[in-house]
């Protein structure tokens, strides 16, 4: 019988006589799926010549059947046994393992041919040429490397099954990527079918991880989102008050998304894995003007505060630049610390007092604390009593209404306090921050009553913390400089400097009621330059809101809570709790 040619042009069966245990290119001994249809096919060679012979000995009247079979199988016919039990001896005898040596040379060989793209010569040297040449094609146009460079990494070993394991190192490079992709593989060598010794063919040759299946590919990364960080550089993720606030800030006009491309892992049931990345995604960033450790106890003060559901806001500002550095609000809901719009109480009276300052007032200038006054509404102050020889400086540490009322009326145009607030203070001008934001409204009055309750900031105007830190901000540092949240955002100017006397005489006010006035108890303990001025607003029914500003060195914060009461009891200790962790002497 005629030896079956393997595709290659190798012999795979001469002189086998047993088909179960033969041997090609295509499997290993002991059979294999490649090999399966080759067997039984060859199987059905041989059952189909017996058949066909025995046929025609029974046609002649018999013959030695014998002989005929042992022919049609490859042996003597000469009648004899010897040439049977040769062929059958030679069937049985175990090739000779393939040596170290030759398995260092076909790996050679293959990561050669592999390396220089020449796919059909590499998977030739392996015992599945279909197969290897399929997937090896695949990787190809997949990862489309520049240059593939495979080197073995020492000389072959015996793996777990006897055979010989060479193990290398592949380096794939990548037009525009700024480094290598290297890792670290293994490849069995077996003996082929026509003795040769080839690479074993597996998944893991291209890459250990496609043990378990899957492809390997580069592809485009998804577009990376913009992230904000703090002035430093620190993540702000995970802050309540900015959840909202974050996913608004987008890039200055002009910046790019750059995508990224990376070695990926794909397979079924699992996550695609990134084996490694040849180009980053980037995003251009924004450094927001937040401090991410102050705004962490801002977020903590307000939320103490705001104990039971009592709505609250604190922002913390830096007089020396505008820059926001702390925006707490809670509980969730709108950012009632940029966008509300409350009466200030009696935190209003630092604009007041500016007015009436450049009105020729001096914080000396007696102005008497009653009882009550009438505008011809009737006012009065929570502290009870006359104090007819109180000074403007103790009217404004002892929060007196009926003194900021009555000279305000004695001394004011209807239009005045407005005038000062936008001008000098920067209220009532269209901020850009950086996100929205509600600018303050302080209209011009048009009765007394409207007047005196604007003196003391209740009635129609309307602020928020942020617009309250910015007017500690100005006192401390004696200039308007909008707030904003980052650098780029648009300002705007106050049109007529806080003249430096009116600044020097407020700052010598505030810092008296820091220490002896209202606010004593919040800012006991706080040393350097402080100044502070509580307010209660009345809102309609019962319980009143706690409104409280300060400055302690180069940091100015505002704080209130909706029904908090007194400004020195919650706003003020929410207040200082931020002062005490950011500001300096």
């Amino acid at each position: 019988m005629r030896d079956v040619q393997e595709p290659d042009g190798n012999q795979g069966y001469a002189g086998h006589t047993e088909l179960d245990g033969y041997e090609d290119e295509y499997g290993d001994r002991n059979g294999d799926e490649a090999g399966a249809p080759r067997r039984s096919a060859a199987r059905k060679a041989v059952l189909a010549a017996v058949g066909g012979v025995s046929a025609a000995l029974l046609a002649v009247g018999g013959y030695g059947l014998h002989n005929v079979v042992t022919a049609v199988q490859g042996g003597s016919s000469n009648g004899g046994s010897g040439g049977a039990q040769a062929s059958e001896t030679a069937a049985k005898t175990p090739q000779a393992p393939v040596t170290t040596e030759e398995a260092a040379a076909v790996a050679k060989d293959f990561l050669a041919a592999w390396g220089s793209g020449d796919v059909t010569a590499a998977s030739a040297l392996t015992n599945r040429p279909e197969t290897a040449r399929t997937a090896l094609a695949a990787f190809q146009e997949n990862v489309a490397a520049r240059a593939l460079a495979l080197t073995a990494t020492g000389p072959a070993t015996a793996g777990t099954d006897g055979q010989p394991v060479v193990g290398f190192r592949a380096k794939a490079e990548f037009e525009g990527a700024t480094g290598a992709w290297e890792y670290d593989s293994t490849l069995g060598v077996v003996r082929g079918g026509s003795g040769k010794a080839v690479v074993h063919w597996a998944q893991t040759v291209l890459h250990p991880r496609l043990a378990q299946g899957g492809t390997i590919a580069v592809k485009t990364l998804p577009d990376p989102v913009s992230k904000p960080t703090d002035r430093n550089g620190k993540p702000l993720e995970g802050f309540p008050s900015l959840a909202a606030v974050l996913p608004r800030i987008t890039p200055a006009d002009g910046g790019t998304v750059v995508s990224g491309r990376a070695v990926v892992l794909s397979a079924v049931g699992r996550e695609p894995e990134q084996l490694y990345v040849l180009t980053p995604p980037s995003a251009p960033q924004v450094k927001l003007t937040l401090d991410a450790e102050l705004q962490r106890v801002a977020e903590e003060a307000v939320k103490q505060q705001a104990a039971g559901g009592k709505p609250a806001s604190l922002v913390a500002i830096q007089p020396s630049t505008g820059h926001i550095l702390a925006m707490a609000y809670s509980p969730s809901g709108h950012n009632r610390a940029v966008s509300a719009g409350q009466a200030p109480g009696s935190t209003m009276k630092v604009i007041t007092s500016a007015a009436l300052l450049e009105a020729g007032v001096t914080p000396d200038t007696v102005v008497p604390c009653k009882d009550t006054t009438n505008s011809p509404r009737q006012w009065h102050n929570d502290e009870r009593g006359d104090f007819p020889s109180y000074t403007l400086a103790d009217d404004f540490s002892h929060s007196c209404n009926t003194g900021f009322i009555d000279k305000g009326l004695e001394k004011l145009q209807p239009g005045t306090l407005a005038k000062v607030a936008r001008e000098q203070f920067g209220l009532g001008l269209e901020w850009h921050i950086g996100i929205d934001s509600r600018d303050a409204t302080i209209p011009v009055p048009r009765t007394n009553d409207e007047a005196a309750a604007a003196y003391i900031g209740q009635g129609t105007v309307q602020v928020n913390s942020l617009a309250m830190a910015s007017v500690a901000a100005t006192v401390q540092s004696g200039k308007f400089r909008q707030p904003v949240l980052r650098d780029d955002a648009k300002r705007v100017t106050a049109p007529v400097p806080l003249p430096a006397g009116v600044a020097r005489d407020l700052r010598a006010m505030m810092a008296r009621t820091a220490t002896q006035g209202t606010a004593r108890t919040p800012m006991a303990g706080l040393t350097g330059q402080i100044g502070a001025k509580t307010g209660t607003a009345e809102s309609g029914g019962t319980a009143t809101n706690s409104w409280f500003i300060a400055y302690r060195g180069d940091l100015a914060v505002a704080a209130e809570v909706d029904g908090g009461g007194h400004g020195f009891a919650a706003a003020g200790v929410a207040a200082a709790q931020v002062l005490k962790a950011g500001g300096k002497g």
